[in-house]
């Protein structure tokens, strides 16, 4: 038999955490740079990093831009580099995606704006300023675009609607939001998932539905926590007669964040528990729920996606 697929649809192996490989080879990588610091000094590094998950299997590859805003590099710097470092990302992802021996697809990465799961900083006066310069540097380089840990529905809103406006070519737009770890003990049954804001996860489907992006995904969370809000999001597109937009997951390694929590505390703190096979094993729910694009997040390397690449290959034999 062929790979596994939901209602035929293949599934899309997406890469992983692009920080913890900088940090695991010895890049330039510290706070509050975080990513970012790799794309100023060394972005040789960032292209080898994409290569590798290529080489896993990646077949679509995110630009290393998630760190590229004032909360990490700070506002003068924003000011002076963000374009130019932006489209630095995206050309470091497309030479890495052109030297490959089959079609990898650019995902330009767009991140929270105000700061990783904190949907209480968010400022919609300053949304075009920080996100303008961001798709800008991008544009030329990239097949989609991506809105990455989306805490807040209004954010992922407001930035889709700019995107409209800055690519004239209406690439597709995928957002993936990141939900509440506090759900992540198996009490998904009583405790509905939710974005980090608090906000449910069917009022998220149906405020990004109406902005018509492509796929909804769920990140940089727990992996427990995904299958509850696949789920529900498979059952809010069933309602909306929009069995057209692509289910995805790609989960995290850290531990469970606290609300007030920025995605970059707790540096060194990984979870010992999700070897590639474990991690899998997460995979596999995900796509019985129905996710056709599964990679991962932080603390998720190449070795992680060989597996997931072995397991949904098209040459791949298993239950489907």
């Amino acid at each position: 038999m062929s790979g596994k697929t939901v209602r035929g649809k293949a599934v899309i192996i997406m890469d992983g955490g692009m920080g913890r490989e900088l940090e695991r080879r010895g890049a330039p990588f510290r706070q509050p740079e975080w990513s970012a610091l790799a794309m100023m000094d060394a972005p040789d590094i960032v292209q080898a990093v994409h290569s590798d998950f290529i080489d896993s299997g990646a077949q679509v590859i995110l630009t290393n831009s998630y760190a590229l805003v004032p909360f990490h590099i700070g506002e003068a710097r924003f000011t002076r580099d963000a374009e130019r470092l932006a489209g630095r990302s995206g050309q470091v992802a497309r030479a890495a995606a052109s030297q490959a021996a089959v079609k990898v697809q650019v995902a330009g990465a767009i991140p929270p704006l105000f700061g990783s799961y904190r949907a209480d900083l968010y400022q919609p006066d300053q949304v075009a300023r920080i996100a303008t310069p961001l798709i800008t540097g991008l544009l030329p380089h990239v097949d989609c675009w991506l809105l990455e840990t989306q805490s807040l529905i209004q954010e992922a809103v407001d930035v889709c609607g700019l995107l409209r406006q800055l690519d004239t070519d209406a690439k597709p737009v995928w957002v993936a939001f990141s939900l509440d770890d506090d759900r992540a003990d198996n009490k998904s049954d009583v405790q509905p998932p939710r974005l980090r804001s608090g906000e449910s996860v069917e009022d998220a489907i149906r405020a990004v539905i109406s902005a018509e992006v492509a796929s909804i995904q769920f990140n940089c969370c727990q992996p427990e926590v995904i299958e509850a809000a696949l789920v529900v999001a498979r059952n809010t597109l069933q309602q909306l007669g929009r069995n057209d937009v692509e289910l995805g997951a790609y989960a995290n390694a850290f531990p469970p964040q606290q609300a007030d929590a920025a995605a970059n505390d707790n540096l060194n703190v990984m979870r010992r528990d999700l070897d590639p096979q474990a991690y899998l094993e997460w995979a596999q729910r995900w796509h019985a729920q129905g996710a056709t694009l599964i990679g991962g997040c932080c603390g998720i390397g190449p070795a992680h996606i060989a597996v997931l690449s072995s397991y949904f290959s098209p040459s791949s034999t298993g239950p489907v």
